[in-house]
């Protein structure tokens, strides 16, 4: 079955400047997200994963951060093109983020309902404020947060961390974008809260039709909400695959060693060997 792309990665190379000169951190990364599938981008803390994203939302730290070749495609519009009011208008409409932490991502000086409102604002300025306050209760509604209309006026401090991140979820979905990139949104959480975020998730997105693209290091999450997988090591995509040919068949060496590194009752923890120095054979597909 054919399905609709709408989002394209296509040879994406990022440079970093520091006091040594300057760094390539990305070399070459490539992947597409089909509507309504979810794309898992996996691998060990500081492979480039949360680079590929900031690249894709156009936040990369200025001006020491920068593409310097590759395209970002939403649709058919080239986002590495866009003028910075133009990008700025597509964030968080056609293409919203979750981040790992909804206490540094939320503004504690501002209530619930205030910082869901003021993506309605921005994107939506039909709307009066009564309308953007009912809306705002309604998504709050809609992840399921108990008492919507008392938590509506409360301030991050008051909900415990499932519940900050089921705002952050409510942000970025009050406009129904076509791409959410979640980065390692539920690595904070418990196991049992976890759990319900990446149902509610799912839920989500069976009801929207949007694609996501999900970071994180945790295989067992992958597992559980990736249709497609993509594997990165050293700034570098190493192995795509379907979520069930990559558990079941990995191609690889550092994605075999990636599944062996899973807890398992038969066999005793492992440990990483680093790669060092860098093999480029081992990229080679």
């Amino acid at each position: 079955m054919n399905r609709e792309t709408v989002l394209t990665v296509e040879d994406l190379e990022v440079e970093f400047q520091t006091d040594d000169g300057k760094v390539k951190v990305l070399h070459g990364v490539s992947f597409d997200v089909q509507k309504g599938r979810t794309l898992g981008l996996v691998g060990e803390s500081g492979c480039g994963k949360s680079v590929t994203s900031m690249s894709i939302m156009g936040l990369l730290p200025k001006p020491y951060g920068q593409v310097v070749k590759g395209r970002i495609l939403y649709k058919d519009i080239d986002l590495l093109q866009l003028s910075t009011k133009r990008m700025y208008e597509m964030r968080g409409d056609a293409i919203s983020i979750i981040f790992q932490d909804p206490m540094t991502a939320l503004n504690p000086v501002h209530t619930i309902g205030k910082q869901i409102m003021e993506v309605l604002e921005l994107h939506r300025p039909e709307l009066a404020k009564a309308e953007r306050y009912a809306y705002a209760i309604k998504m709050l509604e809609k992840v399921k947060i108990p008492l919507p209309e008392k938590r509506v006026d409360e301030y991050p401090h008051n909900l415990s961390g499932g519940m900050r991140q089921r705002v952050m979820i409510a942000m970025a979905l009050a406009c129904k974008p076509d791409v959410l990139i979640c980065d390692e949104p539920t690595t904070a959480l418990d196991v049992t809260v976890q759990a319900s975020i990446l149902e509610l998730m799912r839920e989500l997105q069976q009801e929207t039709g949007m694609a996501m693209v999900f970071i994180t290091h945790d295989l067992g999450v992958v597992a559980e909400i990736c249709d497609d997988v993509a594997v990165m090591y050293g700034g570098r995509i190493v192995e795509k695959a379907d979520v069930f040919d990559l558990f079941d068949q990995p191609q690889h060496p550092y994605t075999k060693r990636l599944l062996g590194l899973m807890p398992s009752l038969e066999h005793k923890p492992k440990q990483m060997i680093d790669i060092k120095p860098i093999d480029p054979s081992i990229f080679q597909s």
